[in-house]
């Protein structure tokens, strides 16, 4: 039986492919990584990695190991977490999927208040479309999720802000004006849910299609297009920080004559809620949104 030492081994070679620089990662020298990685093979009976000089590859019987040895690290840091819950400090890894546009534009400074208050914690981030979100907290991957639009989520579910969309160009300051105009619509590829909101906007206010579409893949890129007069966009407030200068900004209204909002959502298992990194995390946000307030 391998001990935990052993797995975090393998799991570095598996990660980092080449001896050398794992050896750099866990701090030892190559050949006594090397002797240690023969004792290890030994034990199981198999050779786990094949050693060429374009590095390591694992074998059949190292993929299943391997996979064995993940599973005991993930076990261990849940274990770990649940020990550091019983104490007053903040410790442990808060993981967090959360939606591109939020981890871009609005979740730095909570972050950043987090790593300051709490030097012990440490943070796992990723960003992805709310699907993909959805698809970490169902894997048991992140602890928690920030998610755009609403939700079909049964877990907890606390509502973090909403915000307006705009219609933005450096020429258009009416809708009606897009009738006119031969400058193509710029689009960002976004969740189906998002799509279809700008789409039922879209059909009601004109009836018809755009004359001219640019489909991009980041909403960085569209909002720098539509801001150096490439065309106009539908962009969400998150992303306009008030200080662009000689661009207009329409807010979108519904059916009711209301603007047409967006809203953002933190989401995750009851469980995940007891941890005490992940309590702290939503304590700050709470306060965060206090501070800034509508």
């Amino acid at each position: 039986m391998s001990s935990l030492s052993e797995f975090h081994l393998l799991s570095a070679l598996a990660q980092e492919m080449n001896m050398r620089k794992a050896a750099e990662r866990l701090f030892v020298s190559q050949p006594a990584l090397s002797q240690r990685l023969q004792t290890i093979e030994k034990e199981w009976g198999e050779r786990l990695f094949i050693r060429s000089q374009k590095g390591l590859s694992l074998t059949p019987a190292g993929e299943l190991v391997l996979k064995f040895a993940n599973e005991v690290i993930a076990k261990e840091e849940k274990v770990r977490e649940s020990i550091h819950a019983l104490n007053s400090e903040v410790y442990g890894t808060l993981k967090i999927a959360v939606a591109s546009i939020v981890g871009q534009n609005w979740l730095p400074q909570v972050l950043k208040k987090f790593v300051n208050r709490y030097p012990q914690a440490k943070i796992s981030l990723v960003t992805g479309w709310s699907s993909e979100i959805l698809k970490s907290i169902y894997e048991d991957q992140v602890h928690i999720g920030i998610i755009r639009g609403t939700p079909d989520w049964k877990g907890v579910k606390i509502h973090l802000f909403e915000d307006s969309l705009y219609l933005v160009d450096t020429e258009i300051t009416r809708p009606e004006q897009i009738l006119e105009t031969d400058r193509p619509f710029i689009q960002f590829k976004s969740d189906s849910n998002y799509f279809q909101e700008i789409q039922d906007w879209w059909l009601r206010q004109f009836k018809t299609a755009p004359k001219r579409t640019i489909v991009v893949d980041q909403i960085e890129t569209c909002k720098q297009m539509a801001f150096n007069g490439i065309g106009y966009a539908i962009l969400p407030a998150i992303t306009l920080n008030g200080a662009e200068e000689n661009i207009f900004k329409i807010p979108l209204l519904n059916e009711k004559n209301l603007p047409l909002k967006r809203d953002t959502w933190l989401i995750g298992y009851e469980s995940a809620f007891q941890l005490k990194q992940v309590q702290a995390f939503v304590e700050l946000i709470k306060e965060y949104i206090e501070e800034q307030g509508p």
